[in-house]
């Protein structure tokens, strides 16, 4: 059964972009046609008044967690869904969106999270994430993967599935992502394995027989 969508649009940070399907906010926030959403710390509002008031008095400039990578202006910050449970929960709100698929809400305790972010001096400005469990029984070394709207078709999805795969390096793992994947994502590891396919094509100095 196809839940109601009604949260039509959110606004979040310089962005305000329609939302693809139905995400379980709160009811009085979930019937919203539309929701205000502080780029970092995610809290959601109902109100642009509200909205306007709590910028004024946020605090903060960045995700929770630590920093683990850091290169120009792009900077994944690693955030643990037991000791952020909050913050976590308000991502997989705002990402069930723009998921067809996505189940994981609330109980992001067994889970960590990466958040891909621009840098620039107001902050880290939230781009995309990716979630994995921290016991995989299936060796899944991606739960959850997004890239936010306004950010996709810059490269950045094929940066968060390179990224999941050095960290399955470092633990010396052979990661997959958890099925089903969303048709976006689908296309995003297709065209990810196509740009690494290639680029070892493009490498290789020996003789290639395909049989």
């Amino acid at each position: 059964i196809t839940k109601v969508k009604y949260v039509d649009k959110i606004h979040i940070g310089h962005y305000e972009i329609d939302a693809w399907y139905f995400s379980p906010f709160p009811e009085d926030y979930g019937k919203q046609p539309k929701l205000w959403i502080c780029e970092f710390c995610l809290k959601y509002m109902k109100y642009e008044r509200s909205y306007r008031l709590h910028l004024g008095q946020c605090q903060w400039r960045q995700p929770p967690g630590r920093e683990i990578y850091r290169k120009g202006n792009i900077s994944v910050y690693e955030v643990d869904g037991k000791d952020h449970k909050i913050y976590c929960q308000n991502l997989c709100l705002l990402a069930k969106l723009f998921l067809d698929h996505k189940t994981l809400y609330f109980d992001v305790e067994p889970f960590v999270f990466y958040l891909l972010t621009e840098v620039d001096r107001q902050g880290a400005h939230i781009v995309g994430y990716f979630s994995k469990e921290k016991e995989s029984p299936d060796g899944n070394n991606v739960a959850c993967i997004l890239t936010l709207p306004p950010y996709q078709r810059r490269g950045y999805g094929k940066f968060l599935i390179a990224f999941s795969y050095e960290l399955s390096k470092l633990e010396s793992t052979v990661g997959s992502p958890e099925k089903p994947l969303s048709d976006l994502g689908k296309l995003s590891y297709r065209s990810y394995w196509s740009w690494v396919l290639l680029e070892i094509l493009r490498d290789f100095r020996g003789t290639l027989s395909i049989k």
